[in-house]
């Protein structure tokens, strides 16, 4: 049985949206993708989530999309490079993640079959709940991401909304947290 997302033991992970893929990502997954990973970066900066961002190869495939660092100013983050396409290969990363000393990883970003899915197990395998959005997440093809997305369930890992993912981390309505999030949704 899966877990709820608790804010307290939570950490969002954006991965790779960088500035050379986003144009070969395909074109109806996209759009809706980054919309959801602003909303998530809004509402982990609103309850107090740690965020890690990652960067797969910079030199080559550019840095993070201005669309996404633009929510993040003013939000504490750390940005960690890599090579592998499993963030969880790369050492930086692994203390990045293990700082907070938190169990729960909720990932946005590209791609689901490749970075999103090697990360996801590699974290699910290191003890981790994963849960991963699949309207957060894209890929170039979409039988690549409806794929991807179906073995990232297959092994294991929780695979919901966005929409899920903030109603959980809320838990409850009346707070000023939830006003601010919610108007992010709507």
């Amino acid at each position: 049985m899966a877990d709820f997302l608790n804010r307290e033991e939570a950490l969002l992970l954006v991965v790779d949206i960088q500035e050379r893929l986003v144009p070969a990502i395909h074109k109806d997954l996209y759009p809706q993708a980054l919309r959801n990973a602003q909303i998530m970066i809004e509402t982990a900066g609103t309850l107090g989530l740690p965020i890690l961002l990652t960067e797969q190869y910079p030199k080559g495939l550019g840095g993070t999309v201005p669309e996404i660092l633009s929510p993040l100013e003013g939000k504490k983050y750390q940005k960690i490079e890599k090579v592998s396409f499993s963030c969880a290969r790369d050492e930086g990363f692994l203390q990045a993640v293990a700082a907070p000393r938190r169990k729960q990883v909720v990932i946005v970003g590209m791609e689901t079959h490749v970075c999103v899915y090697q990360t996801s197990v590699d974290l699910a395998r290191a003890g981790y709940s994963v849960f991963v959005l699949d309207d957060a997440v894209s890929s170039r093809y979409l039988h690549n991401y409806q794929s991807g997305l179906q073995a990232l369930r297959d092994a294991g890992c929780t695979v919901f909304s966005t929409e899920t993912a903030v109603f959980q981390l809320l838990k409850v309505a009346a707070t000023p947290e939830f006003k601010k999030v919610a108007s992010l949704i709507r």
